[in-house]
């Protein structure tokens, strides 16, 4: 039985991603910040087996770490990398150009863009023993320096940007240990932080997705890619 891990698997795409895995067999360790809240992911687990839930606030590197060695004997086939804010906007409002919040722009990078290097850094040997051997991180067209013809969304931008170069940088650094790296743009979808004027639905994108992660091969690590599996522009 093959395992997949997912960050932020309490609701949208992660909690999507996990009801889909399950179904179609694969041991799902689904992790999320405040399990105790998570009503949706823990009525799925009720009826799935195969679902397992962890807390985990991928802000925190030692909570990454403290997890990894809590499964230390667990091989992980496809480590997914699903957890992420949008930053600019909250409570207080707008945080475009003259109001940016550089603390919460610090905290979008801590989740967006670093908790994805530490994932691979603290389960590295987790992917390297496993069949699989796949990482993937959900991205946002957002972060493509060709697609900006709009501007603004400066936190969420550079964060995935940044996510972008940190996954392709993995994908030659992990080459190595056998590997892979996929970057998926899951679309505009239908979920909280999408919101309600989405294109697809969470099951459509994460159909797609999931397509693309059965049909890989080594030649597609470091790929950045639509759901639909057209390639996009960095």
């Amino acid at each position: 039985m093959p395992t997949v891990f997912i960050t932020g698997a309490n609701r949208g795409l992660g909690l999507e991603f996990a009801r889909q895995f399950a179904v179609d067999g694969w041991r799902v360790l689904a992790t999320c910040r405040a399990p105790e809240r998570a009503a949706d992911l823990a009525r799925l687990a009720a009826r799935q087996s195969e679902i397992t839930v962890h807390g985990l606030d991928v802000a925190d590197h030692r909570a990454i770490d403290a997890l990894a060695h809590r499964l230390s004997d667990v091989s992980v086939d496809l480590l997914l990398s699903n957890a992420g804010i949008s930053g600019d906007s909250g409570d207080s409002g707008d945080r475009g150009l003259g109001h940016l919040d550089y603390g919460e722009w610090t905290r979008t990078f801590q989740i967006n863009t670093m908790a994805a290097a530490r994932l691979a850094e603290s389960f590295g040997d987790h992917l390297a023993r496993s069949e699989r051997r796949l990482m993937v991180a959900l991205t946002s067209l957002m972060g493509s320096m060709g697609d900006n013809s709009s501007g603004g969304s400066y936190l969420y931008r550079s964060s995935k940007a940044a996510l972008n170069a940190v996954m392709k940088s993995l994908s030659i650094d992990l080459r190595p240990r056998g590997i892979g790296v996929l970057i998926l743009h899951p679309g505009w979808v239908r979920t909280d932080m999408g919101g309600p004027d989405g294109l697809i639905t969470p099951q459509q994108s994460v159909a797609g997705m999931r397509a693309i992660i059965d049909r890989y091969t080594p030649a597609d690590s470091g790929r950045f890619l639509n759901y639909d599996g057209s390639a996009l522009p960095w």
